[in-house]
C-alpha cells in the first residue's frame, strides 16, 4: 500500500494501533482524511513483541506521520487477565454462537481507558481533534470497554477535562460485523498480511483462541483468504 498523499491542510488525528485486524483497518480508514499519528501500547501482554512488530509494520505501510510506542507495566502487576497473567491460561474459543455471551478471562480490566487517556493527551499536544480506536461491539468477545455507551461517556469526560474540550473519540467500526471489517479492509488495501490477532502465539497464530476464531470466521464469511499463518484451526473454522 503506497503512502497516502497528505495535504498541508489535512487535519491531524491520533489512532490507537494494536497491530490487530480491527485497529489496522481503523488506521487505514482514518488515513484517507487525516494526517495520522499512531499510538501503540506494550502492557505485558503475552504477544507484546509480535504486536509491536505488527503495529510498526502497519504504521509504515499505511504511512503515518509518527509512530509512538509506549510501555506500561500496571496490567502485568495487577494481573486478573489471561493476556497479562501467566497463571491464567488462554482458553480455546467456545462454540461460535457462545463467543461474547460472557466476559472472558482475556478481558484486561479497564484497559481502553488507559489507552484513550494517553491518546487524548497526545492529541492535545498535536492539536488533533479526533482520536480513532478500532473498538467493535458485534462479533466480539464481549469486552465492556468496547460498547458505544463507554465511548459516549469518555467523550463527555474529554469535554469536561481537557483544555478546550473539543477532542472527540471516534469508533467507526463499532457497529460493523467482523466480516464487514474484513471487506472494508480489502477495499482500503489494509495490510492484513502483517497484522496479528492471536492471544497466545508469536510465531504462528494458535488458531483456536477466541481472537483467532473470530478472525478466521470473519475472513470465511467475507469469502477472503486470511494471509497470516496458523498453527491449527478450530474445527468449526476449517
Amino acid at each position: 500500500m503506497s503512502h497516502p498523499e497528505v495535504s498541508p491542510t489535512r487535519p491531524r488525528a491520533v489512532v490507537s494501533l494494536s497491530g490487530g485486524m480491527d485497529s489496522s483497518v481503523c488506521l487505514a480508514l482514518a488515513a484517507r482524511d487525516y494526517k495520522v499519528y499512531a499510538l501503540h501500547f506494550s502492557y505485558g501482554q503475552r504477544t507484546e513483541h509480535r504486536e509491536l512488530a505488527s503495529a510498526r509494520a502497519v504504521a509504515e505501510i499505511v504511512g503515518v506521520q509518527q509512530f509512538l510506542p509506549l510501555r506500561i507495566d500496571l496490567f502485568r502487576q495487577i494481573g486478573g487477565s489471561a493476556l497479562t497473567d501467566p497463571n491464567i491460561e488462554v482458553p480455546n474459543a467456545p462454540a461460535v454462537e457462545q463467543i461474547g455471551a460472557e466476559i472472558p478471562v482475556t478481558y484486561v480490566p479497564f484497559r481502553n481507558a488507559h489507552f484513550l487517556s494517553a491518546a487524548v493527551s497526545w492529541a492535545e499536544v498535536l492539536g488533533a481533534k479526533k482520536v480513532f480506536i478500532g473498538a467493535v461491539e458485534q462479533d466480539s468477545s464481549g469486552y465492556p470497554d468496547c460498547r458505544p455507551a463507554y465511548y459516549a461517556a469518555f467523550n463527555h469526560l474529554i469535554q469536561t477535562g481537557t483544555r478546550d474540550g473539543d477532542i472527540e473519540i471516534l469508533t467507526p467500526l463499532i457497529h460493523r460485523k467482523k466480516s464487514e471489517i474484513v471487506q472494508l479492509g480489502l477495499e482500503l488495501k489494509a495490510p492484513f498480511h502483517v497484522t496479528w490477532s492471536c492471544y497466545s502465539g508469536e510465531d504462528l497464530a494458535c488458531g483456536v483462541c477466541e481472537s483467532c476464531a473470530l478472525r478466521l470466521r470473519a475472513f470465511a464469511q467475507a469469502h477472503a483468504k486470511d494471509p497470516i499463518p496458523y498453527r491449527r484451526k478450530a474445527a468449526n473454522e476449517r
